[in-house]
């Protein structure tokens, strides 16, 4: 018998895992040293506390052949379909440890009594339809955002919230109080771009987006 982790993702940080640590301490009896977390996005695999476990091409892997790896959802490990069976094949056949999900029985690969094919096949089986469902929730999410964008109202330029009635985003930068003037004599060759921004007290990217937004802003008049 190996070591048992326990590893708890929540995707933001406002996000409360008190609950996944209760039930890996209090239910599943894992010490909390041998417990990770990340905040992070089930997007991707690219997770400090996960990529400990599971090693990396310059790290070695916390688990070993006989561990145990304890999760309470197959959301938890992740929510990409194609993904989440990569990094399964790779703690289970790879790395020869067991993988254990809490709200999900039939997905647990330590052997039993029983027969270890049949049992090896309804996991991969159960897995397969549980990631795919995970992403597609994932897809239906993007969706739903999408759909509400462009049903959004378009004003000054930036989509106004339904619910709201406010426009979304980060606000717009406004033009430092000089910016008329000192733009002019940029674009006539007068000051450098260095002297320009050092004049409005700007940083480059910043010069840069207002010059260009201001020129949207600004059209040149067209000579007949």
């Amino acid at each position: 018998m190996g070591d048992i982790y326990g590893y708890i993702r929540v995707s933001e940080k406002s996000q409360n895992p008190q609950r996944q640590w209760d039930i890996m301490t209090e239910q599943e009896g894992i010490p909390p040293k041998y417990i990770f977390e990340d905040r992070a996005s089930g997007r991707d695999f690219n997770r400090k506390a996960y990529n400990a476990l599971v090693g990396t091409e310059n790290t070695v892997p916390l688990l070993h052949a006989g561990d145990l790896l304890v999760i309470y959802s197959i959301d938890r490990l992740g929510r990409n379909y194609t993904e989440i069976k990569e990094q399964w094949k790779h703690i289970t056949r790879t790395l020869g440890a067991d993988i254990k999900v809490i709200d999900m029985p039939l997905l647990d690969t330590r052997s039993t009594n029983g027969n270890d094919l049949e049992r090896t096949f309804i996991a991969d089986l159960v897995l397969q339809i549980l990631s795919y469902c995970a992403q597609k929730e994932r897809e239906n999410i993007l969706a739903r955002q999408k759909q509400g964008i462009a049903a959004m109202k378009t004003v000054d330029g930036k989509k106004v919230s339904l619910k709201t009635g406010k426009p979304t985003g980060r606000p717009a930068i406004g033009y430092p109080q000089d910016w008329p003037e000192v733009y002019a004599r940029w674009k006539n060759k007068e000051i450098t771009a260095v002297e320009a921004r050092q004049l409005l007290g700007l940083k480059t990217t910043t010069f840069y987006k207002l010059a260009r937004q201001y020129e949207t802003d600004h059209p040149p008049a067209v000579s007949m």
